[in-house]
């Protein structure tokens, strides 16, 4: 029997899924789970990058004493990354969430226009994308020794083999991938005057990366949400919502889509495998969760969720507001995007809910608008997809067929890349 694990670390958690194959069918099963989040220090958002590290180690510890791995590949989320000197970590690992980059953006745009940056890349505009981080990095002369920049999970397999590769989904996340060529871009990179030794050649999902105590590590889409799409047992081409702390919303595409509409929707063109993913993100699980934090940290959510739906509270928020991004205070920034404030805690539950799910319908009149296409059908997957209260919400909102599937599509991703090779 070929055993596969699949290591899954989201802003939030992380899993460790062992699967095997029966009658065509990937049956899996969670080995470890484990706790992640940004912690906070001198007055910025960091990774604690060696506890991730260590909670690797210890999940594929303990599948390997239930059974013989074959191999594993990990995936986190996209932008953040590690500098490295040779062999050696610049700390501290900052988090996307940390508001380091907003001074420098408009230095950025100055010397190249994100009109230009859209021919070039067609990356969505977000303030916390990776060509803001490393130039944020280069006037703190935080690059002067660096010889690599590793995206998470390229860090993460360099740590178990020795070996530095670059991969292709997760390099899609940064801003700096020319849509055309697939490559780094050299013209961005030479007018950041970023160093040239930094951006190497980029490989794709299942090439061999190296080997930790005699399992094979693999590359697998490492942008998570290129998994979580890769994972869905979608019939056709529809649209799909990786539904988990961001909601990233799209459809697969032949080729990225890089015109004017979609530069002003902020529609995103990256990586999958053979195909392009043309979506968008949207603040997602993390204002929910943050409000569960905050308004009622000892309640489970179905409880609450169950609470919501009694609620009628109609009033609605820009679920993609900036202010929602890192805020000191969840609950103080719906307040201060609601006239009418909330009778009670559930109440900016059911609200999260239903701004959510109009947020999903005017990013589907854009990609609808955008493709030249209609669907039918949204699949959507991951933590989101169990909570019905939302799905009822987008089904209402779009007027599309919703088929939830609140299984771990991120990691059957990952998974599919290791069986195929």
């Amino acid at each position: 029997m070929k055993y596969c694990l699949a290591i899954d670390i989201g802003a939030s958690s992380g899993r460790h899924i062992v699967a095997y194959k029966k009658d065509n069918e990937i049956i899996t099963e969670e080995a470890y789970r484990f706790k992640n989040g940004v912690k906070e220090e001198n007055g910025h958002l960091i990774w604690d990058i060696k506890y991730l590290l260590d909670e690797v180690k210890k999940g594929i510890k303990i599948a390997k004493e239930k059974y013989e791995i074959y191999s594993l590949s990990i995936d986190t989320w996209g932008v953040d990354y590690v500098l490295m000197n040779n062999d050696k970590e610049i700390y501290p690992v900052y988090a996307y969430r940390d508001k380091r980059t907003e001074k420098i953006i408009e230095e950025v745009h100055s010397i190249i226009s994100f009109e230009e940056l859209y021919k070039h890349t067609g990356c969505q505009f977000q303030s916390f994308n990776t060509i803001y981080q490393l130039y944020d990095d280069l006037k703190q002369g935080r690059l002067n020794e660096v010889t690599d920049f590793l995206m998470i999970p390229e860090y993460l397999m360099y740590k178990l083999t020795g070996n530095k590769i670059k991969e292709f989904s997760n390099a899609t996340t940064t801003g700096l991938i020319n849509h055309e060529t697939l490559c780094f871009d050299e013209e961005i990179i030479s007018k950041l005057n970023l160093p040239k030794e930094l951006f190497k050649k980029l490989h794709v999902s299942g090439e061999l990366v190296g080997y930790y105590e005699g399992i094979k590590v693999l590359l697998c889409p490492s942008h998570d949400t290129a998994s979580a799409v890769e994972g869905i047992p979608m019939e056709g081409n529809e649209l799909y919502i990786s539904s988990g702390t961001w909601s990233l919303l799209g459809v697969k595409t032949e080729r990225p889509l890089t015109d004017t509409e979609s530069m002003k929707a902020n529609y995103s063109n990256e990586g999958g495998v053979a195909y392009n993913r043309y979506q968008k993100n949207i603040m997602g699980m993390w204002i929910v969760n943050r409000l569960h934090e905050q308004l009622c940290p000892d309640e489970k959510i179905g409880d609450i969720v169950d609470k919501a739906s009694q609620s009628d509270f109609n009033y609605l928020i820009d679920a993609n507001d900036n202010s929602l991004l890192s805020p000191k205070s969840m609950k103080e920034a719906f307040d201060n995007m609601l006239e009418v404030k909330p009778d009670n805690k559930y109440d900016y539950f059911r609200c999260a809910f239903k701004s959510l799910a109009f947020c999903y319908k005017e990013a589907i009149e854009e990609l609808e608008n955008n493709t030249h296409n209609k669907y039918s059908k949204i699949y959507i997957a991951g933590g989101g997809a169990k909570n019905k209260l939302l799905n009822s919400f987008v089904s209402e909102e779009t007027g599309k067929q919703v088929i939830a599937l609140p299984i771990e599509a991120t990691a059957l991703g990952n998974l599919k890349s290791q069986f195929n090779h």
